[in-house]
């Protein structure tokens, strides 16, 4: 085994599903693709117990998927050097108990201990992926690890299998297995996943609307009481005018690959979903975690600039202005004709912005590589 065979993952919860979401992602992958001994020290085991449901919560270790999973208790217990890792992440500036760095401090040889940083299009994160930040006050180095969308990042994470599950997905399976009727011809299929939004209503007006019969699919979550109110009722079928919009349950995160698959259009938030849809190589709309600074907006204008670089400008144009809108509680329903019609632009737009960023590597490759080379 090599000097990186254990690994320690540290995640607190902060947006629900997001940071134990990649978190999540990344250890299965780092144990199934690549033969490590990975635990993953998590605060709140609730939220993973939603996207891996043979999880309880209320375990304080458990063994899922080969990862060892273990409850982070806000008294860490103290931790001898020979249990420390090979390689000890901290997800998303989450700082690693003090017990557990005094041991790393008592390592023979210092494990390789990365901060994973959050995931940015901005041009400055390519000059700070790899920095060192030496303790102030222990032997030990810490690097940040940034994941992004160009070779000098740390890359997205992405499994070996991904390619060979979409290739086998069953659309009509699927379908059937949300208790969906079959597609209508003409169906323009949407998935809504997101914040709570005051753009929302105006925006489902407009759907309503539509001259083409829209089904928006909307798993359990935070806009799913929004969507209910706006109908009137908490029905699992909800109509108005063209639009038929179905409420379903949360899904795991393998079946919500599939949801992202079938769907034409998908509106997602966070990181982890965010990612996922780009995968799916589908026209998508990204709710970006709001932050009280509004350092969210630079954020997502960063990323826009890289996303829409090489579209012909009304078709660029029509997606900010959607995407803008959707993320400022802006008039949604007065950008969405313009953007529907860009969505055929989009649609093909999608592949080769899909294979352009999976050429950076993946992040777990890239992980291993940064480990071995310290």
């Amino acid at each position: 085994m090599k000097r990186s065979s254990r690994w320690d993952i540290f995640c607190t919860v902060v947006d629900n599903y997001g940071d134990i979401g990649v978190c999540w992602r990344l250890a299965r992958q780092l144990a199934h693709e690549h033969g490590r001994r990975v635990r993953l020290w998590v605060d709140d085991l609730t939220p993973l117990a939603r996207l891996r449901p043979d999880t309880d919560a209320a375990r304080e270790a458990q063994n899922i998927d080969g990862v060892d999973v273990r409850h982070w208790p806000k008294d860490f217990p103290a931790t001898d050097a020979a249990d420390v890792a090979d390689v000890v992440i901290e997800a998303f500036a989450c700082e690693i108990p003090e017990n557990y760095l005094a041991a790393m401090a008592q390592c023979k040889r210092a494990p390789v201990w990365i901060n994973l940083e959050y995931l940015s299009a901005e041009a400055w994160v390519e000059g700070a992926h790899g920095l060192a930040s030496p303790h102030p006050r222990l032997p030990l180095t810490k690097h940040f690890f940034f994941p992004g969308f160009t070779p000098n990042t740390g890359g997205l994470i992405r499994e070996a299998d991904y390619d060979k599950r979409a290739a086998a997905f069953d659309a009509a399976a699927f379908r059937a297995s949300l208790g969906l009727p079959a597609r209508r011809e003409g169906e323009f299929t949407i998935s809504l996943f997101g914040y709570e939004n005051p753009a929302l209503p105006g925006l489902l007006d407009a759907w309503a609307h539509s001259a083409q019969p829209i089904t928006c699919l909307v798993p359990e979550g935070l806009l799913l009481p929004d969507v209910q109110e706006y109908f009137g009722h908490h029905e699992t079928l909800m109509q108005r005018g063209h639009l038929s919009a179905h409420a379903i349950p949360f899904l795991p995160q393998q079946d919500y690959d599939c949801l992202l698959w079938l769907c034409d259009l998908n509106f997602v938030r966070g990181e982890d979903s965010f990612v996922r849809a780009q995968w799916a190589q589908k026209p998508l709309v990204w709710h970006i975690y709001p932050q009280a600074d509004a350092a969210h907006r630079v954020k997502l204008d960063a990323f826009l600039a890289r996303y829409l670089e090489g579209l012909p400008a009304e078709t660029a144009n029509a997606a900010s202005y959607f995407w803008q809108a959707w993320n400022e509680d802006g008039d949604s329903a007065a950008a969405w004709p313009a953007f529907h019609a860009a969505l055929p632009a989009m649609k093909a737009h999608a592949r080769p912005w899909a294979e352009r960023i999976a050429g950076s590597g993946d992040l777990a490759s890239r992980l291993l590589r940064h480990a071995e080379g310290r």
